[in-house]
């Protein structure tokens, strides 16, 4: 009994855990440098930094996606047809505070586009 009594004293004394922060963005964005927001994510949950290329002949667009997700959506990659245009999209995940900030350094440069059209493209 004293045994019981002590490890739940134990218990009450551990500190809980700080959720994971991780960058967000508020909807799919032509660089990464706008996703400034931050987010805890849930427990189990991990930090997502994903890039989709969509190309239709010589036309091409990067898109950037920040935030929280469950180990499943880790790591995945693949292709996805959306709004005219085959996506080549690609899941990386971190466990770290903030750890999906992301250098644009490593990442393809996309070409410029006007933010209509990069609205037009994500609405559609």
């Amino acid at each position: 009994m004293s045994h019981l009594l002590m490890l739940l004293l134990l218990l009450g004394h551990v500190p809980p855990v700080d959720p994971l922060s991780c960058y967000i963005c508020m909807f799919p964005t032509i660089t990464p440098a706008d996703c400034l927001f931050t987010q805890d994510c849930a427990k189990g949950q991990q930090c997502l930094s994903s890039m989709a290329i969509g190309t239709q002949g010589v036309f091409r667009v990067v898109l950037y996606e920040k935030g929280c997700a469950i180990t499943s959506q880790c790591g995945l990659s693949g292709e996805k047809f959306a709004s005219g245009l085959n996506f080549t999209y690609s899941n990386v995940c971190c466990e770290t505070d903030l750890c999906n900030a992301d250098s644009t350094s490593s990442r393809p440069r996309p070409p410029f586009f006007s933010p209509l059209l990069t609205l037009v493209l994500v609405l559609l």
